[in-house]
């Protein structure tokens, strides 16, 4: 996985209020378990990597007015059926408090944690064993299952099946922030990108 600058163009910061509850072994020993976002039913599955804990899956939460400004998010190409399978996309401001209660928007730190913890060749080992175009595939060796969703800019959307882009919490300046990928590449901050949670 590569770290990318990103470039900002303004937008609104949304403060949003999460309601959350876990179901299943979520500590000890256990390396992985699911929780309940009881705000849509939604299920994710969650995995314990080196000291962090992640969520083993894209987040696919959609919300109302209340919480996101409109174009802040969408599913690829404006259809659920991407929703479902890669997750929801997220411009970084709506990014920023898409997470619940527990959870939060890695920084660029956490996401280097990740990486090295994982050592040689993170992308590979951190991919999914399929959904990926041309041989793309991962090894999975982790359980961190990531999906190329692609991303999203000004209604365009580009990259489904190919990449995957990942945002952070961490700013560069006053226009830029990091986010994470499979390959190198670049994005506005009000593009659309996938988000992953870490829990705190």
């Amino acid at each position: 996985m590569n770290r990318v600058k990103t470039t900002l163009l303004a937008a609104i910061s949304i403060a949003l209020a999460f309601t959350f509850s876990c179901s299943g072994d979520d500590g000890g020993s256990s390396s992985s378990g699911t929780f309940k976002d009881s705000r849509d039913g939604k299920t994710y599955k969650w995995v314990k990597i080196g000291d962090q804990t992640w969520m083993a899956e894209n987040l696919n939460f959609e919300g109302s007015s209340a919480y996101f400004q409109a174009s802040s998010t969408a599913c690829y190409n404006n259809n659920s059926s991407n929703c479902d399978a890669y997750g929801r996309l997220y411009n970084w401001h709506a990014a920023l408090n898409a997470c619940p209660p527990g959870w939060h928007l890695p920084t660029d730190a956490e996401w280097t944690v990740l990486t090295d913890f994982v050592g040689t060749d993170p992308g590979t080992k951190l991919k999914a064993a399929s959904g990926w175009n041309s041989g793309g595939n991962g090894t999975d060796e982790f359980g961190f299952s990531a999906l190329p969703g692609g991303g999203g800019w000004d209604g365009s959307f580009a990259r489904v099946g190919s990449e995957g882009f990942w945002w952070s919490a961490t700013g560069f300046n006053t226009s830029d922030a990091w986010y994470w990928s499979m390959s190198m590449s670049r994005s506005n901050k009000l593009g659309l990108n996938s988000v992953r949670c870490v829990k705190n």
